[in-house]
């Protein structure tokens, strides 16, 4: 078994169908891949405000919507009615998206911690200090946390309580969320460096150089590390060795983190282009424009990519043409959540959206 059916078969166990408990909707990235065909939304169901910009992206589960927002709130938001369930104010803002690990939510702030949270109750379960802020939300694989700090540290932490397991000093910030495979851990760091690192103990297994920094975060997919960097290029690499398999050069920067479906990578460019990719070979299937820059990573349904970028937009999967666009949720990081029926969106504006 690869690392990729490994991590998949992990994520699987922490969700239903429905559910949408990370960044990119589960640990493998898939961007909710599988979810049934997405039609154009015709009306919003509610609207809510939560404060201030809301720049990562929400998560849902069990009739229940949790969003992080700058003011350093997260918000229990349930879904039938928009209403707040309940609050947990951080310490600082909050730029990480939230990870489920069993009954709580776990996000990191600009405190330098990461907080575990009931997700029934909005209690502290536990929190961990880093030395600067973390942006990157938590990965969490076989009970272990990982996240990085704008420091450049990378670190492992309990996920009952949060105790640390062993910290990593790596060559620049870490904005990039990890991505935990069998025995490996894959990150981008600020110094341009894609590292592969052991997961039991830290150690730096081989990195990879780019030309620019790295806040984008890495898919695995046939056995290939997938990742964007600010030097305007996609890059494919080994996963065991770090060796360059294939890169393609978009028109500007990549902040954009990769959501994979069969064969194929999409991710967005500050080029204001959204791009699908062949795993294998780096050829381009299509690329499409969407707005004036793309940092928010894609999203899957059935038979359509969806971004945020100036509003919101399906593209065919196949062929990247424009099926439909809603004037709703600008986005910095966030993505949509796609349940089907409704389509979540929350905005730099501090509003949150339910359309259907």
């Amino acid at each position: 078994m690869d690392g990729m059916e490994e991590a998949l078969i992990f994520s699987q166990s922490f969700r239903t169908e429905k559910d949408w408990v990370t960044l990119l909707c589960d640990s493998s990235r898939t961007g909710g891949l599988g979810i049934r065909a997405l039609k154009a939304p015709k009306r919003a169901r509610w609207q809510l405000h939560v404060g201030n910009s809301v720049r990562s992206a929400p998560i849902f589960r069990g009739g229940t919507l949790y969003v992080a927002s700058l003011s350093g709130g997260l918000y229990a938001i349930d879904v039938q009615s928009g209403r707040t369930r309940w609050k947990f104010l951080a310490g600082d803002q909050i730029h990480s998206t939230p990870s489920f690990c069993g009954n709580m939510v776990l996000f990191g702030c600009d405190d330098g911690k990461v907080y575990a949270v009931d997700d029934n109750t909005g209690t502290k379960v536990w929190e961990t200090a880093a030395s600067a802020e973390i942006w990157a939300s938590p990965t969490v694989r076989r009970a272990v946390v990982y996240f990085g700090s704008a420091d450049g540290w990378m670190k492992a932490v309990r996920v009952e309580n949060g105790t640390s397991l062993w910290t990593r000093q790596l060559g620049g910030r870490i904005c990039s969320t990890a991505y935990a495979a069998e025995g490996h851990i894959y990150v981008g760091s600020g110094d341009g460096k894609v590292y592969s690192l052991d997961s039991s103990s830290g150690d730096i297994l081989w990195e990879a150089a780019t030309l620019n920094g790295i806040d984008s975060s890495p898919v695995i997919a046939a056995n290939t590390v997938l990742i964007g960097s600010e030097d305007f290029f996609f890059y494919a690499f080994d996963a065991n060795t770090g060796t360059l398999r294939w890169k393609y050069e978009t028109g500007l920067g990549i902040s954009s983190s990769p959501a994979v479906f069969d064969d194929f990578a999409a991710v967005g460019s500050k080029d204001g282009f959204v791009y699908v990719l062949e795993v294998q070979t780096g050829r381009l299937r299509w690329k499409t424009r969407v707005g004036q820059a793309v940092t928010a990573p894609p999203v899957l349904s059935e038979n359509a990519v969806c971004i945020q970028a100036g509003g919101t937009a399906a593209l065919d999967k196949a062929t990247g043409k424009v099926l439909w666009r809603a004037g709703l949720g600008a986005s910095v990081q966030s993505v949509p959540v796609l349940t089907g029926n409704v389509i979540y969106v929350a905005s730099v504006d501090g509003e949150v959206y339910a359309i259907e």
